[in-house]
């Protein structure tokens, strides 16, 4: 197969991670006989310093014609002044609106070897294997936003808007998934107090009795989601709600896994004509962490695993997908891990030094 793949590597240790991850397809598409046009683009802080904005058209224009997008991070102190005209954030909002993605998925697997980093307890966390489904373009985060006074008082409102096609796309998207896992979904609102969530739960109820009755549909309040995903984590499948509360439900299922560094995502849009490939951005869950740039000590395995949800969800190439997945948790069990994950003891390895060794372990 012939794929073109914009690469964004960003600010902070987004680049020294863009690079493991561009060395793993370079693995695949060798071993498996495919042609892997990689290119990069800026995008954040870099583009801010070199530019003067964001968000370059040419980044958007490579991006678009793109095959599949990986990106390491963005943001950065540097960048952190509320007042100025432009932030690296608004940069990555700006090209998943560009790209129409949706939907953002974070798997979150739980792997034997390094079960000792997650602050939980081990039997809590025997058989943890869900994903998030979040939906990515609608809800607070982009409704109108307004700051006045009021009565000698500073007054600042976000509106929280949600429609029936908004919320029947992204129930779809998990619906699919689940149907592919275990057959369960957990669709997680606020129905007792706002009003996007009660057309959020008609819709979700709606969709799935009509389209996916095959399916397990359980409604839980955010608040007890939260609780939840910590008492019993393992009896989740797939998950999904609305912008704000996928944000914070997702970092907090980073600590199952035991380490943001574990954690890959996708943000796709809608289905390619002719297939179940869709564009999409892949990236890991943390952010650029400024204090390690640099110092060669960053962890990659976030990337290369969001490297195996491109191949599978943009390129339909699941074997090669799993292949990458496998590849990891052998390093994992070997303990070639960098200093965030090493246990007590264990010499720790290099970013590049642990994407070498995945490459080693990824066997056709």
């Amino acid at each position: 197969m012939h794929a073109t793949i914009t690469l964004l590597p960003g600010d902070g240790i987004g680049p020294e991670v863009v690079a493991e991850g561009a060395k793993v397809l370079r693995a695949v598409a060798t071993r498996w006989n495919h042609h892997f046009e990689l290119r990069e683009a800026l995008l954040g802080g870099c583009a801010i310093d070199q530019l003067g904005t964001s968000l370059p058209d040419e980044t958007v224009r490579l991006c678009a014609s793109a095959d599949a997008v990986l990106l390491g991070a963005v943001g950065g102190p540097r960048w952190d002044d509320p007042q100025a005209p432009d932030r690296p954030e608004r940069g990555l909002l700006g090209i998943r609106k560009a790209l129409g993605l949706f939907a953002n998925l974070r798997p979150v697997q739980v792997y034997p070897a390094i079960v000792d980093a997650s602050p939980l307890r081990p039997e809590l966390l025997q058989g943890v294997d869900l994903i998030v489904v979040r939906e990515l373009t609608g809800g607070i985060y982009f409704g109108e936003k307004r700051r006045e006074a009021c009565d000698g008082q500073e007054r600042a409102s976000d509106l929280c808007v949600y429609t029936t096609h908004e919320i029947e796309r992204i129930v779809r998207v998990a619906c699919e998934l689940a149907r592919g896992r275990r057959g369960k979904l957990t669709s997680v609102d606020k129905a007792n107090v706002l009003e996007t969530s009660r057309l959020w739960r008609r819709v979700a109820t709606r969709v799935v009795r009509e389209e996916y009755p095959d399916l397990q549909l359980e409604h839980m309040l955010v608040d007890a989601a939260a609780m939840h995903l910590l008492r019993r984590p393992a009896d989740f499948d797939v998950i999904v709600t609305e912008n704000m509360f996928g944000d914070i439900l997702s970092d907090e299922t980073s600590m199952l896994a035991g380490s943001m560094g574990l954690l890959p995502s996708a943000s796709l849009g809608e289905a390619r004509a002719g297939g179940g490939t869709r564009l999409g951005l892949y990236e890991p869950i943390h952010g650029s962490a400024p204090d390690i740039a640099g110092r060669g000590i960053a962890n990659p395995l976030a990337t290369i695993l969001s490297v195996a949800l491109l191949l599978r969800h943009s390129l339909g190439l699941e074997a090669e997908a799993r292949a990458v997945e496998a590849a990891v948790q052998r390093v994992l069990a070997a303990g070639q891990v960098t200093p965030d994950i090493a246990p007590p003891g264990a010499r720790p390895l290099t970013t590049a030094e642990v994407g070498d060794a995945v490459v080693a372990a990824l066997h056709p």
